[in-house]
């Protein structure tokens, strides 16, 4: 297991539902020896003028999701992580139902965390791919 202790969803949900992931309705759905995901609905708040959900939502829900996933693994009180880069392929257009991110380490080292997110739809379909570096910097 990664994490620094067992964690609930309750937990890692209590987090989601304050700042900008709460206005969005981010919501944890699982968490695993190796992995966290996460739901966000798509409608009104994360959609773009064209109808269909915004990157900036997706990126969004990948930052939180894998920022929370690193300061997961982090001793609280002596230090936490901060997003330092991210990057999103957008695959494929979503106009509605959730998606759902899956985020997973990909290397997990003394001052920096990289994380793999892939955003699905609600039929499994592949809509966005990102990948999210976290700086670990002490408190």
């Amino acid at each position: 297991m990664i994490w620094f202790q067992n964690y609930s969803i309750e937990q890692v949900n209590g987090i989601l539902a304050q700042y900008m992931t709460g206005l969005l309705e981010i919501k944890a759905t699982a968490i695993d020896r190796q992995s966290i995901t996460a739901t966000m609905s798509v409608n009104d708040k994360t959609r773009q003028p064209f109808g269909i959900l915004h990157g900036g939502a997706s990126v969004v829900l990948a930052e939180s999701i894998g920022s929370i996933a690193s300061n997961l693994i982090l001793n609280p009180d002596t230090h936490k992580g901060v997003g330092l880069e991210i990057n999103a392929n957008h695959l494929r257009p979503v106009a509605k139902g959730l998606v759902t991110a899956v985020c997973s380490a990909i290397h997990i080292g003394k001052q920096t965390h990289i994380w793999d997110i892939r955003i699905s739809d609600d039929l499994g379909n592949l809509n966005c791919i990102s990948r999210l570096t976290v700086a670990i910097i002490p408190k």
